[in-house]
């Protein structure tokens, strides 16, 4: 089941979230960098990725972007989570700020996004990225646009 088809059912954002793990599918970023969507709440998202040589920059360590997506996708969805079945969003603004490198020794990755408030035109979110032991790699804030489809 897509994304597409999830939303088709006139589901609020979290019942399609939820929807989407129930799949055991991921969208295709997700398949890119190997990261999974695993946990959703009311203003909760909660990924977790394997950073591996398929991420690496030209320094041998895990590239930015990498960082940021998983960010970016745990502010978003955070955001979704509270969205109704007619509305839609997207990111206006991401600041990201990296506090270690990562490597594929680092092991698996968990970024947990949460909404810091939510009204009819804007979403605000802040995402953490952290290590097996707990240890902060990467935070982030964000703006998003709430808008009717």
């Amino acid at each position: 089941m897509s994304m597409k088809e999830i939303q088709g059912e006139g589901l609020d954002g979290l019942a399609q979230l939820r929807a989407l793990i129930a799949s055991g599918k991921r969208p295709g970023i997700g398949d890119a960098l190997d990261f999974t969507l695993v946990e959703v709440g009311e203003g909760l998202a909660v990924f977790e990725g394997q950073p591996g040589p398929h991420a690496y920059n030209p320094m041998g360590i895990v590239h930015g972007g990498y960082f940021a997506t998983l960010l970016d996708s745990a502010c978003g969805c955070a955001v979704h989570s509270r969205i109704s079945a007619t509305q839609a969003y997207t990111t206006l603004e991401l600041k990201v700020a990296f506090h270690k490198a990562m490597t594929a020794d680092t092991g698996k990755v968990r970024a947990e996004g949460r909404v810091l408030s939510f009204g009819r035109r804007v979403g605000y979110a802040e995402a953490k990225l952290i290590d097996g032991s707990g240890r902060l790699l990467a935070s982030a804030t964000s703006t998003l646009l709430v808008m009717d489809r």
